[in-house]
């Protein structure tokens, strides 16, 4: 897998450096993190890294499109690899935990616009926001 993310760093005109396969590797297997988690799961591989570096490193990802930040309503930023699809997200009221959501209908954008007011539209960003399975048993439990 550190292959295909040195790939997709040079193809972006990034140099290849720890710090960025880290954060690539953490996001990769724990999507939907914020940066104190990315911090923390880059520190296990890199115990010296700044959080500077992590930060900056989050930030040119983003720039570059290999990654996406989303920030629901309420909640920290949060990270994923999962880039170029339009997908959606779900996001549980009760325990924050987002679940990815494939596009609501067709191709990006996936939506069309009542009104674009001109604008090319390429992306929709939808959130459907409820409870998750776990809250859900939790509250009828009790």
């Amino acid at each position: 897998m550190t292959s295909d993310f040195e790939a997709q760093l040079r193809s972006v005109s990034l140099r290849v450096t720890r710090p960025r396969v880290a954060v690539l590797t953490a996001l990769h297997e724990h999507p939907h993190v914020d940066t104190d988690t990315v911090i923390s799961l880059v520190r296990t591989e890199l115990p010296a890294v700044s959080h500077q570096a992590v930060y900056d490193v989050l930030r040119v990802l983003t720039e570059t499109r290999l990654i996406r930040r989303i920030q629901p309503m309420g909640a920290n930023a949060r990270y994923e690899t999962r880039v170029g699809d339009n997908h959606h997200h779900v996001v549980c009221r009760s325990c924050g935990a987002i679940a990815d959501v494939a596009c609501a209908v067709g191709h990006a954008p996936c939506l069309t616009a009542a009104d674009d007011h001109g604008f090319v539209v390429d992306e929709a960003e939808v959130v459907y926001w409820g409870m998750c399975p776990r809250c859900t048993a939790e509250r009828t439990s009790q």
